[in-house]
């Protein structure tokens, strides 16, 4: 048996529907409890948009174009590390079958190892165990059986199922992890139920039908309005050349913090970087020329910029991004959520913000609009979480016009560390290396609730907890918010630590958050600076920034 291009679209089709049916069950075996873009999700709405676009051939369409759209479809959508792995194999497809009006096992078979080759590729430190380990052994029992049986498509696929099968079934002896919690690994499972899916198609049974269309309103659930209430109307930042015989900055970042929010003093030495939202810039300016002589004035109306930020795009709101031509030296593209940290990112100089972060990993295709959209020589991209990192370095790929360099930030304070030590008089590669040494040194403290039930680390957690992470470690399953950021204040205070960020989200009120700053202020060492921010971000009660 050869396949042609018919059987592959309904093939990859069916696979689609298989997993966009099966997503929660594949959800559900994710090993931590920290609600999260989730692997099902992540895996079901990268091949989604493949199928679309597949489901308009007609039965006529060769082998390799229907490869070829699958693969373009899939890496454009690609969301989260699973998603990003999906879409390199089924890119290997597309190369192994280039040309091709049809298929035997045996052109199948190699298309599948390259696309392998291409995924462990682009994982700088692969981890057996995984995807990666599935997707690599059943192609390899593939390979060694169409090499015997070149015509026998429908044998060697199923061998290349049973294989997949053994390797998942053993993926909890290579990582520890998934022993513990008792499951399989979750992206593996998910590219089982896609494989199922389309052996279905190609033995000639009745392909997988989907069940239910609930992915794209259960994804547009998690994402919240974006139009609250902004309290303070003029983002004002300056940088103060520093005067000779100064008074202490924390003199000034007190004074900022009784006519605004979001204040960041950041004193560099010779300079002081300064930001605050205001109704009193000119206030803001007085008090700044106290410390020095001013330069780098911004001062931008947030209200007015709210008002014409985002345009309406089917049930949800994205930003309206136009390719630019790269005029300019340097640009910047974020990735996060919550009004308050969008504006703080477009403050510290951000060109675009793509909406995104816990529960909603954004397809490489948004980042790679809002790169071409900045219109800069040199496009630095900040993740900002590490299951969206392999999407913006597949989008950067992407880019031929540009230099596009994606910084290796895996939380919010990274992000905002990486831009607070930008300097325009730098060279790109010089700013990389000094953007990337500044924010290796933050810590990041997070405190959210856990989505499932699940033992980790020794520990038995409830759906419900609070829990508390420290640098990405659990530190404190709690039953109280401020009982889980106590102790995640006290892992990440270290005798060197200076500064320390409160970023509460859209769950806290100004009350609750006002009392845990007066909290911190008292609790902690006198020389430590403590600020607090309304990120208005979702899932995450506090993100804690700590320098």
């Amino acid at each position: 048996m050869i396949i042609s291009g018919k059987i592959l679209r309904d093939a990859i089709i069916s696979g689609a529907n298989n997993i966009s049916n099966n997503r929660l069950m594949v959800d559900e075996l994710n090993v931590f409890p920290v609600p999260d873009g989730d692997t099902g999700t992540n895996m079901s709405m990268t091949i989604k948009g493949a199928a679309a676009e597949l489901s308009r051939l007609s039965d006529d369409v060769l082998v390799s174009s229907v490869a070829d759209i699958a693969a373009n479809e899939m890496l454009r959508s690609a969301r989260g590390n699973s998603g990003v792995i999906l879409s390199l194999l089924f890119r290997g497809l597309s190369k192994g079958l280039a040309g091709k009006k049809t298929a035997n096992a045996l052109d199948y078979a190699l298309a599948l190892n390259l696309g392998v080759d291409a995924a462990y590729a682009s994982v700088m430190k692969p981890t057996e165990g995984t995807i990666l380990t599935v997707a690599q052994l059943a192609a390899k029992a593939a390979g060694e059986y169409a090499e015997k049986n070149a015509d026998d498509f429908e044998g060697m696929f199923k061998i290349f199922e049973k294989s997949a099968k053994e390797a998942l079934d053993d993926t909890p002896n290579l990582l520890p992890v998934l022993k513990q919690a008792g499951v399989v690994d979750a992206g593996g499972m998910g590219y089982l139920v896609i494989i199922k899916g389309m052996r279905q198609a190609i033995e000639g049974k009745n392909s997988v039908e989907k069940v239910n269309d609930e992915l794209d309103a259960a994804f547009r659930s998690t994402i919240k309005e974006f139009d609250i209430d902004i309290k303070f109307t003029y983002c004002t930042e300056y940088i103060i050349m520093k005067a000779a015989e100064v008074k202490d900055s924390k003199l000034l970042r007190a004074y900022l913090e009784t006519i605004g929010d979001s204040v960041v003093v950041v004193d560099g030495g010779s300079i002081i970087k300064v930001h605050v939202h205001t109704e009193h810039p000119g206030s803001a300016l007085e008090e700044g020329l106290k410390f020095g002589a001013l330069t780098g004035l911004k001062i931008e109306n947030m209200k007015e910029q709210n008002k014409n930020r985002q345009i309406k795009t089917g049930d949800r709101k994205r930003p309206f991004f136009t390719a630019q031509k790269p005029l300019e030296k340097y640009g910047f593209v974020a990735v996060t959520g919550g009004v308050g940290l969008e504006a703080l990112f477009k403050d510290l100089g951000v060109n675009y913000v793509v909406q995104g972060g816990q529960t909603n990993n954004p397809p490489a295709d948004d980042i790679l609009e809002a790169i071409l959209a900045t219109p800069a020589q040199n496009v630095f991209v900040l993740p900002n979480k590490k299951n969206i990192i392999m999407a913006a370095e597949q989008a950067a790929k992407m880019v031929k016009d540009r230099q596009v360099m994606v910084l290796q930030t895996m939380t919010v304070p990274q992000g905002i560390s990486a831009m607070m030590n930008f300097d325009s008089g730098m060279e790109a590669g010089e700013n990389s290396i000094a953007m990337t040494s500044a924010f290796g040194h933050v810590g990041t403290g997070l405190v959210t609730y856990a989505a499932r039930d699940s033992v980790f680390d020794g520990r038995n957690i409830k759906k419900g907890d609070i829990l508390g992470m420290e640098n990405g470690r659990l530190a404190a399953v709690e039953k109280d918010v401020f009982r889980a950021l106590n102790r995640v204040l006290k892992r990440l205070v270290k005798s060197h630590t200076k500064f320390i960020t409160l970023i509460y989200g859209s769950d806290v009120s100004d009350e609750a958050a006002g009392k845990v700053y007066e909290h911190a202020r008292e609790k902690l060492p006198g020389h430590i600076e403590v600020s607090l921010i309304n990120g208005g971000q979702s899932i995450y009660y506090y993100i804690v920034s700590a320098e």
